[in-house]
């Protein structure tokens, strides 16, 4: 293992800080294995949306319909002692619709007097399933909530739940009668979990589990509290130099004219900023926790580089013209990392 960067290493007690993760690794585990329960053959998604949680952050879960989206954000609500919402995106849904409206009260007396009726908004882990379906203005009335954790009405501020999050579901096949996420918006997403065909082995217990008299009912194993708790260990737990080398040069690499490769020197039209380095270095923790480490590594850096860069950078038409993917020029970056 590296060397601690000193300026990352918590000032509490060392043994109190293990006592505390060997305490969230119990409860993760534990959590992961009540998922499990009702969410077959998605590891690699139910890992990172758990990472999302434990880092504080929103996720954008990407996928073609039928693959348990909605199921698995109901189940991580329950596993985890969170009140959820859920919000359907159309063309026709209006701001108000998510953030709430005032109303007009009037008592016996015949006093009149405005009332703020909370939307569904106000949860803490609020479900935009299949965001990009609903007009810019509704998909920006998100961003002040995701970013500031608070909205603004009538210029009355509103303090949103703690902890608060957004896992919002896209369909990359059908994009008739969508409005593509604005980049400002996408860069607002920890992480992008794309949710892919579960193999045969899972799909064979899906199909005797979900069709049969019951079927297995996920269960609270945290608390919110607890959570809160677990998302300020994330971010005590310390990282090895290398690892921040690695992450700066990663994010840095990919930008436009930064990559030092002379084939990808004109491949990137634009790339992450700083908010992607600050989302790789929470995830890298989160990740290691949930492994049972202490520390994150040079493997959870290359682990977490698709999922957070892929939405925060895009490629120029030239190299789209050539068959060149993002994913490609992710593969190709983070192969150079150690």
């Amino acid at each position: 293992m590296s060397a601690f960067n000193q300026s990352e290493v918590p000032a509490a007690d060392p043994a109190k800080l293990v006592a505390e993760a060997d305490a969230a690794v119990a409860t993760i585990r534990t959590a992961r294995e009540a998922i499990g329960r009702v969410i077959f053959g998605q590891d690699t998604v139910v890992e990172r949306a758990l990472i999302t949680l434990l880092a504080g952050g929103h996720g954008l879960l990407v996928g073609v319909p039928g693959l348990a989206k909605t199921k698995l954000v109901e189940t991580l609500a329950t596993v985890l002692g969170l009140d959820e919402r859920r919000v359907q995106f159309t063309p026709d849904l209006m701001p108000s619709d998510i953030l709430g409206s005032e109303v007009m009260d009037q008592d016996a007396e015949g006093r009149r007097a405005f009332r703020f009726v909370k939307g569904p908004v106000f949860a803490q882990l609020l479900m935009a399933d299949e965001i990009n379906r609903a007009s810019p203005r509704t998909q920006s009335a998100l961003l002040q909530a995701m970013q500031e954790y608070h909205v603004t009405i009538a210029g009355q501020r509103y303090d949103l739940p703690a902890p608060f999050h957004v896992l919002a579901t896209q369909n990359p096949l059908e994009q008739e009668g969508t409005y593509p996420l604005p980049e400002a918006q996408l860069d607002r997403f920890l992480l992008q979990i794309d949710v892919l065909y579960p193999d045969i082995e899972a799909e064979r217990r899906m199909l005797f589990e979900t069709t049969g008299a019951s079927e297995a009912a996920p269960q609270a194993v945290t608390t919110a509290a607890e959570l809160l708790a677990m998302q300020q260990l994330v971010r005590r737990l310390p990282v090895g130099t290398s690892v921040v080398e690695a992450i700066l040069k990663l994010v840095r690499s990919a930008r436009p004219g930064e990559s030092g490769d002379p084939k990808l020197a004109d491949a990137i039209a634009w790339g992450p900023g700083p908010r992607a380095s600050q989302a790789l270095m929470l995830a890298v923790r989160a990740r290691a926790l949930i492994d049972g480490r202490y520390a994150p590594s040079l493997d959870d850096v290359a682990a977490l580089a698709e999922p957070v860069l892929q939405h925060r950078m895009s490629l120029s038409y030239a190299a789209r013209a050539d068959g060149l993917s993002v994913r490609d020029v992710i593969a190709r970056l983070k192969s150079r990392i150690g």
